[in-house]
């Protein structure tokens, strides 16, 4: 059974009015889907019946396969980003805040640096929130590349900085997406789980 497209956690229209249903309609229904797509064309071709997705990013990785590993990497960044978001938002747990508390100094301290490490990031990628020895750290990394093919760092949540992500509500304006998704659409019980630092498993998928 090859890879497939993952639903969306919510309704295509119900992160509105900070992200629209024709958003959804490219960045999921298209660009993620091309990803699996291209994947799943590869998998006799390369050898890759049976493996899971973070088996092939894995080997991928290892091989020095350029083409395989940013598509897969891809659909494994795609399926954690939607869930990172929620139309219900919230806030931090007393457990995340106090490591909020610990690393930033405040949740909204935490969220102007990633706002800024996402906004400063240069080209394509993704910025990061993680778990590096035991504390939270923010980071950002180019094109597909991805925390599980690291060691020393755990996914707790992303911010797709592609231009696609923001490209048909926002146009230009990357700060403008940012500053919509973190005030509003973060999924903070999401975030709680992968402290846990199996985040990684929650975007894998066997075939």
């Amino acid at each position: 059974m090859p890879f497939i497209l993952p639903d969306l956690p919510y309704a295509k229209d119900a992160l509105e009015p900070h992200m629209s249903a024709e958003t959804f309609d490219y960045h999921h229904g298209k660009h993620h889907k091309a990803y699996v797509d291209k994947v799943n064309g590869w998998v006799e071709e390369k050898n890759l019946a049976g493996l899971s997705l973070l088996q092939v990013i894995d080997k991928a990785k290892k091989d020095g396969d350029k083409g395989l590993f940013n598509n897969a990497a891809q659909i494994w960044n795609h399926s954690f980003f939607w869930k990172c978001l929620s139309p219900k938002g919230g806030q931090p747990s007393a457990k995340l805040q106090a490591m909020i508390d610990e690393a930033f100094g405040s949740t909204d301290a935490l969220l102007t640096k990633l706002k800024d490490e996402s906004i400063g990031h240069f080209g394509s990628g993704w910025g990061w929130l993680v778990l590096k020895d035991g504390k939270l750290a923010i980071t950002s990394l180019h094109d597909a590349d991805t925390p599980v093919v690291y060691d020393d760092i755990k996914p707790l949540l992303t911010l797709d900085v592609w231009e696609h992500a923001y490209y048909v509500d926002y146009r230009n304006a990357r700060p403008n997406y940012l500053e919509a998704v973190l005030k509003n659409l973060i999924n903070w019980e999401f975030v709680e789980q992968n402290l846990d630092g199996e985040g990684a498993s929650r975007a894998d998928q066997a075939q």
